[in-house]
C-alpha cells in the first residue's frame, strides 16, 4: 500500500509518501508545498491545492491521511488553517482515493510513542523508521509521521477485517 501523510498549514504543507508492506515501511519521497506570500486567501489555496495535485499525480499513492486541526486560542489563525486542511483533504478525495483523518497526539504516539513528542523527536525517529527521508522542512517529517500512522492503524484494522 502506497501512502500520502499530509501535514496541512498555509504557508508550508508537508507531504510525505511511504510504501507500508506489512510491517515494513519504504520511503517513497517526502517535501513542502508552499503558498505564495501575498495574492490572498483564494490563491494561496488555488496554490496548494495545484501542488498537492502534483503530488498525487507524480506518486501515484493508493490512500491518503491528513492531520487534524490544532485549535489553539486565535480563532481567526485556526480558521485559516481549516481552510488549507480542507484543501489538504479535498485533493486527495478528488483523486478518488480514500482519505483517513489524525489527532496530532496518535500522530505522535504511533512513531515516537509519546503523545506530546517535540519535532526534535519525531524527525529523529522518523530518520529510524525511514532511512533515505530527506525530511527538508519538520512539516515533511509530520507528514511522514501521519503517513506511518495511517499504515499501522490500516494493518491493525485490516487485521481486525480479517479476524471477523
Amino acid at each position: 500500500m502506497r501512502v500520502l501523510g499530509i501535514d496541512p498549514g498555509l504557508r508550508r504543507t508537508g507531504w510525505g509518501v511511504i510504501e507500508a508492506h506489512g510491517n515494513r515501511l519504504r520511503h517513497v519521497a517526502d517535501g513542502v508545498v508552499r503558498a505564495p506570500d501575498g495574492g490572498g486567501m483564494a490563491a494561496r489555496l488555488a496554490r496548494l491545492h495545484a501542488q498537492l495535485t502534483e503530488v498525487i499525480v507524480a506518486y501515484a499513492p493508493d490512500s491518503a491521511a491528513v492531520e487534524e486541526t490544532f485549535v489553539n486560542t486565535n480563532g481567526a489563525t485556526t480558521l485559516k488553517l481549516g481552510q488549507a486542511r480542507g484543501v489538504a483533504l479535498l485533493a486527495p478525495a478528488i483523486a478518488g482515493m480514500p482519505v483517513a483523518e489524525y489527532a496530532a497526539n496518535l500522530v505522535k504516539k504511533s512513531v515516537v510513542g509519546y503523545g506530546h513528542a517535540d519535532k526534535t523527536q519525531i524527525g529523529a525517529m522518523i530518520g529510524v523508521l525511514l532511512p533515505g527521508a530527506t525530511m527538508e522542512t519538520s512539516d515533511a517529517a509530520d507528514a511522514l509521521a501521519v503517513a506511518i500512522c495511517h499504515a499501522h492503524h490500516w494493518q491493525t484494522s485490516s487485521q481486525m477485517r480479517a479476524v471477523s
